[in-house]
């Protein structure tokens, strides 16, 4: 149904009757509106948002398109520009290097399932810390390695390049003979 503004607007409850996620609507005056607190709200609400782990999803009003990596990539933007940057130049510009080719799909799945990882290493970091610590970061440094093993074996095997025998990078001669 169109408004008379030309609004998409039976759309809209469509992301948030399917799911249990809290609707953002984005106005054209680029004003951001909460649903369910039923006020505007900035870019600071949304990142509280996700600090907590709300799920969310950030609808344009004019279009009814998801917005939400948009909003996301915005503030991460502001994240970065200000304070301690999470991303380098140099780690940038291979994720840039990534995209459109042969691998970009299966490099967003890598990226995606270790910060996951990352994420449930974390959490259970918090909860073992009640013992000894030092204890708790060799088990967890052991674990890290076991799964960055398996997950480098996986993405390598995915880009039909096998295994990594012998740990050595792709490319590398794997029969350790030099030159």
């Amino acid at each position: 149904m169109q408004h008379s503004n030309g609004a998409a607007t039976a759309r809209l409850p469509a992301v948030n009757a399917m799911t249990t996620q809290r609707l953002i609507k984005k106005y054209p005056n680029r004003r951001l509106y909460d649903t369910e607190l039923s006020r505007y709200i900035t870019l600071v609400d949304i990142r509280e948002l996700v600090l907590r782990g709300v799920e969310f999803a950030v609808v344009d009003t004019n279009s009814g398109e998801d917005i939400t990596r948009q909003i996301l990539m915005q503030i991460i933007m502001e994240e970065e520009a200000g304070g301690q940057p999470l991303f380098s130049a140099s780690m940038l510009a291979q994720i840039i290097r990534f995209y459109g080719g042969t691998v970009q799909g299966l490099f967003a799945r890598f990226l995606e399932e270790s910060m996951a990882l990352f994420a449930r290493n974390q959490e259970q970091m918090r909860q073992t810390l009640g013992t000894d610590p030092l204890e708790a970061m060799g088990k967890l440094a052991q674990r890290n390695l076991e799964l960055w093993t398996s997950i480098q074996d996986s993405f390598f095997k995915a880009a039909g390049l096998g295994g990594a025998p012998g740990r050595n990078p792709p490319g590398g001669d794997s029969d350790g003979k030099s030159g």
